[in-house]
């Protein structure tokens, strides 16, 4: 069974910055690609950023040069830096993970974390 721990939202004010983590526990299994999403209030989820097990990154025009994605394969953790934050950047950022044991690939979530952008 995998689980997914978030960690590090909270409210800042514009141009802070932010570092969300992510703890994947999943006994045997196999962590491919990891990365975050978000969702504002009455929006679709979207893609934040991806990061590979080798760690190629990809992130949404909206965040790139901004955000920044690591993950510690060792520790099943992938963590993003936010900076530079803009009020329209306030959403549940939830992290994912694509898995997979035995042959088997599936993706999970988080439950979420806010992110909050104000003065």
């Amino acid at each position: 069974q995998v689980q997914l721990v978030e960690s590090g939202g909270g409210l800042v004010q514009p141009g802070g910055s932010l570092r969300l983590s992510c703890e994947a526990s999943g006994r045997f299994f196999t962590f491919y690609n990891m990365g975050w999403y978000r969702q504002a209030p009455g929006k679709q989820r979207d893609m934040v950023g991806i990061i590979t097990r080798s760690g190629t990154t990809n992130y949404a025009d909206s965040v790139k040069g901004r955000f920044t994605l690591s993950r510690d394969n060792a520790k099943k953790t992938v963590y993003l830096q936010m900076n530079s934050l803009k009020p329209e950047d306030t959403a549940v950022y939830f992290c994912y993970a694509a898995a997979g044991i035995a042959g088997s690939l599936d993706n999970y979530w988080g439950q979420g974390t806010q992110v909050t952008v104000s003065s």
